[in-house]
């Protein structure tokens, strides 16, 4: 088989958000395929109707986009197929092998209750397997399944695989109501879409015999399987929303930039060496299904949380600043000025973990007034510091070159002449200029700012000190 004719496909069901383990899967997929230079598909199973919708829909096509894994063709939805999945049950019916069932559900638990008794699997027993009966209200079309010998096939992560036919029952292929069932309805698409290869996760290695044996049935070529180690929490129990597994959407809006999500997916089950570490381009080039391994994964949030501080910390100011916007608009900062904004992410991107953290650390130069953290306030903002700040103020406003340079000789001359250490006048500062008693730098700030906010913010600061001493009524908006 040629690389270049390889085909996979991601195949979610819309009946929630796309988790961890979904994109992990999606990715390993897309991963192998760029790199073979093949089609990735992507595929919607929503026949399930109770279940399925539009919003999980829209939620797993925008995690597929902003994770960045594009497809090549699709999305194909299942529910829009029925006329392909309905001519490969004709398909099996007229080469016999299919047959209906008219065993009522009643005749099905007495079936199972009596290899129970006898200390068998309990399964359906055939009873319509020869009949050669025809559809009826009710009836079901069932796969012959070989009563004999074996199934077996290579899983391209696990190794060679065997089951027992005579431990699968006859497949139900097609409902009552008309509906194929999901092992059908998969190898159908399959089949029509050329798949080469299916990579998912080892929950579904017991579908595998059942699914090879519809494409025996049919005659059709059998893809290559690799069924890929679940993902388990830092205890070692089965990943859930405890270990901070949540769907890829909440991570975007909780400011998680895409890339590092990705990064520590792609490490879930798959190694290169001991790098941690990889560009995009360096996963399509390092992947490989050998390197996957057979051990389960472990997921870790608080080591994601650092990897995205890490990529947020080495990412170009411009980028982030692109990033950064929408998560501005939500704390209702709008339509805010590029420029100061990409200052702004020059100074916060090195002490911020996420684009939420770095939004609201860059809250206090965007906004047009600020709020006072009342801790700062009582500890800062005295009577003490009212002539230091104003005599500071008068030289801000007349200083030639209003830069982080000319701040810092500002400040030295006037720390020298008041014989005041910068601590006495950095704080008081802080909390006038930015509301808080943590931030970057003093001189970054005050940049960032320009002299127009900081001496407006100076003069409301001494004005609100004021205030608190006279006894008249608090504001702390500055």
């Amino acid at each position: 088989m040629s690389e270049k004719n390889i085909v996979t496909r991601f195949p979610p069901s819309p009946t929630g958000y796309l988790h961890i383990g979904g994109a992990r899967t999606a990715l390993f997929n897309w991963l192998f395929t760029r790199q073979k230079g093949g089609k990735f598909i992507l595929r919607i199973e929503d026949t399930d109707e109770n279940r399925s919708s539009d919003e999980a829909t829209r939620a797993i096509i925008d995690s597929m986009e902003w994770l960045g894994l594009t497809w090549d063709e699709g999305p194909y939805f299942q529910s829009r197929r029925y006329h392909i999945y309905n001519k490969v049950i004709d398909r099996l019916l007229t080469a016999g092998e299919a047959y209906h069932c008219h065993c009522s559900p009643e005749d099905l638990e007495k079936q199972r209750q009596r290899a129970r008794e006898r200390g068998l699997k309990p399964k359906y027993d055939g009873t319509c397997r020869d009949l050669g009966l025809g559809p009826a209200p009710g009836s079901v079309v069932r796969l012959k399944i070989p009563l004999t010998g074996i199934t077996s096939f290579n899983d391209l992560v696990k190794g060679p695989r065997t089951f027992n036919n005579e431990e699968l029952d006859d497949l139900i292929i097609r409902r009552s109501n008309g509906s194929p069932t999901y092992h059908l309805a998969v190898v159908a698409d399959d089949i029509n879409l050329r798949i080469t290869h299916v990579i998912r996760g080892d929950d579904h290695v017991n579908n595998t015999p059942r699914q090879i044996l519809i494409y025996k049935a049919l005659r059709e070529p059998i893809p290559k399987y690799a069924h890929l180690p679940m993902i388990l929490g830092p205890d070692k129990t089965r990943l859930s929303k405890r270990h901070g597994a949540m769907s890829v959407l909440a991570y975007r809006d909780m400011g998680y930039l895409p890339h590092p999500l990705l990064n520590a997916l792609a490490r879930l089950g798959w190694s290169y060496g001991d790098q941690e570490k990889f560009s995009m381009a360096e996963l399509i080039e390092k992947f490989s299904l050998n390197n996957v391994g057979k051990a389960a994964g472990v997921f870790n949030a608080d080591k994601l949380l650092d990897l995205n501080a890490w990529y947020i910390r080495e990412s170009p100011d411009e980028f982030l600043t692109e990033q950064l916007t929408p998560f501005l608009e939500t704390q209702g900062l709008s339509s805010p000025d590029h420029k100061t904004v990409r200052k702004a992410v020059s100074i916060l991107k090195v002490r911020s973990k996420t684009l939420v953290e770095m939004a609201e650390g860059a809250r206090f130069c965007l906004s047009q007034e600020i709020r006072y953290d009342k801790k700062g306030d009582d500890k800062f903002l005295k009577s003490g510091v009212v002539d230091l700040l104003e005599d500071l103020n008068r030289r801000l406003k007349a200083i030639p070159e209003f830069n982080q340079e000319a701040l810092e000789k500002l400040f030295m001359d006037f720390l020298e002449e008041k014989e005041i250490k910068l601590r006495k006048l950095a704080q008081p500062l802080r909390v006038a200029l930015t509301g808080k008693t943590a931030s970057p730098g003093i001189f970054e700030v005050m940049d960032i700012l320009g002299r127009e906010k900081v001496v407006e913010r100076i003069r409301k600061a001494v004005i609100h000190i004021r205030n608190k001493e006279k006894g008249a009524p608090e504001r702390s908006e500055a």
